[in-house]
């Protein structure tokens, strides 16, 4: 596998890159051969950027600047803005939306040397947990074609799982980063609510604490790399907070002498038994990196129902939101235009929403932010599983049943949500195989310690390795 550039860190390409021993056109080739032949089994992208990397790529020197990403391959969700390609956000509606700017994140990977080559699949705006659309269809798991990638930043997550590229780029406003990286079997992390700025507009208030971008990558060590390229301020957004340089990589080295809090179902989901098994077993991992490991059953004074319904007004509203800036700026009405019914009805319930209504989901999203809080006074970390279970058919909405009791077949199998709500740093770190399919365990820190998370995953990591479980790793297409 060494020999195979698709299934290296990021690190190491970027190490070649600057020493001079390979060229950044030689791994943007590499990756552009691998996509074409190994693209249409999982349909992790919607758009190749041959011509746009190969630029890049010439203008990528060596060893002068010591940029961290120098000459690495990286995917963006098409919901996140590269200047000059298209930005569909899944619907057949935005279609022909070309961006003139990039993404501050974009600009970010950019700048610190990484290479865009290409926008993955996600459904339309990010409205469900699994990645199918009108425009383009189903993205699957590299581990088996027919089951479902996760979502809603499931191109990206294929695409990193199947040596289509080296890191990527997502979005998470329910578990969209960490569901696909449980489906997947790699690493995603959505940052701390404020860690990593966004040029939202017209809401510039918007985004945070709700949706943040963050990498997926196979290492943990290649997320803190890219996690240390994109965080911080900028002049655009209002809310972003300072970070200190380094502090990310530094976390991966870190000794994991924590106090954890194990909660297999946040006291609120039904777990499938093998995959509570699977995750339990990799909790072990961090009490062998030296960390305690206490079982604890949170209360979070609420159902899972009514906690999820707070949940969906805030999701439902941003999406009635998004619907307004889309009429204003393209003169389009989504509701008027070739959208799926799921999403149509979302924009709908979002638009039907009063104020009251609005602010007792507030209440209640305050009530989850107090529990974690007071969790985190006597807990470095909250561990979990990722999903309550392995990834299913990738043309289903979702299981409406897990262990006998109903749930919400969009999120009610997701245990990512509750993260949203409150703006922690979370991400999915692989726990192991359930009958072949890659099952995740979710971390969770206090708000800023996304060092914490990143050291944690790290020692699972040493401790469970997991590169090797890869489908396509060793295999030369």
């Amino acid at each position: 596998m060494a020999s195979d550039p698709w299934f290296r860190s990021a690190t190491d390409l970027s190490r070649v890159v600057r020493s001079g021993k390979r060229a950044a056109t030689d791994h943007v080739e590499d990756f552009l051969e691998r996509i074409d032949q190994c693209n249409d089994v999982t349909n992790a992208y919607v758009h190749v950027l041959s011509e746009r990397a190969q630029a890049a790529a010439d203008g990528v020197g060596d060893g002068t600047n010591g940029d961290a990403l120098q000459g690495v391959p990286v995917a963006v969700k098409d919901n996140i803005d590269v200047a000059g390609v298209p930005t569909t956000f899944g619907a057949v509606p935005m279609a022909d939306n070309v961006p003139r700017r990039s993404a501050v994140a974009v600009e970010r990977v950019e700048d610190a040397g990484a290479i865009v080559i290409g926008k993955t699949n996600t459904p339309e705006f990010g409205h469900r947990s699994t990645t199918d659309n009108p425009l383009y269809g189903p993205t699957s798991t590299p581990f088996d074609p027919m089951r479902t990638a996760g979502g809603s930043s499931g191109g990206s997550a294929a695409a990193v799982a199947d040596g289509l590229a080296t890191v990527a780029l997502g979005t998470d406003g329910g578990g969209s980063l960490r569901i696909p990286a449980s489906a997947c079997g790699v690493y995603g992390h959505k940052p701390s609510a404020g860690l990593v700025a966004s040029r939202s507009r017209p809401d510039g208030f918007g985004h945070t604490p709700f949706v943040e971008v963050g990498p997926i990558t196979r290492t943990v060590a290649d997320a803190a790399t890219v996690l240390n390229a994109i965080a911080g301020p900028h002049s655009a957004d209002p809310l972003c907070q300072p970070t200190q340089a380094g502090e990310f990589c530094d976390a991966v080295k870190r000794p994991v002498d924590l106090r954890v809090a194990w909660t297999p179902t946040l006291g609120l989901f039904p777990i499938a038994p093998m995959v509570r098994e699977t995750v339990g077993e990799a909790v072990t991992a961090i009490a062998n990196a030296g960390a305690i490991v206490e079982r604890v059953d949170p209360d979070f004074q609420h159902s899972r129902e009514e906690l999820r319904e707070a949940w969906q007004c805030g999701f439902e509203v941003r999406l009635a939101r998004t619907r307004e800036v889309i009429r204003a700026e393209r003169g389009i009405d989504l509701l008027k235009e070739d959208v799926t019914p799921l999403l149509r009805t979302l924009i709908e319930r979002g638009d039907s929403y009063s104020a009251t209504t609005y602010k007792r989901a507030d209440i209640a999203r305050t009530a989850v932010f107090d529990v974690v809080q007071s969790l985190f006074e006597e807990y470095d970390l909250l561990v979990s599983s990722t999903l309550s279970i392995p990834p299913f058919d990738k043309k289903s909405l979702g299981p409406e049943y897990v262990n006998g009791e109903k749930i919400d077949p969009v999120f009610g199998w997701c245990l990512t949500w509750p993260f949203n709500m409150t703006g922690h740093p979370a991400a999915s770190v692989p726990a192991g195989l359930v009958d072949g399919l890659p099952v995740g365990m979710q971390i969770v820190g206090p708000r800023f310690r996304d060092d914490l998370v990143l050291a944690a995953a790290a020692a699972v990591e040493r401790d469970r390795p997991w590169i090797d479980t890869y489908p396509g790793a060793g295999n030369n297409a």
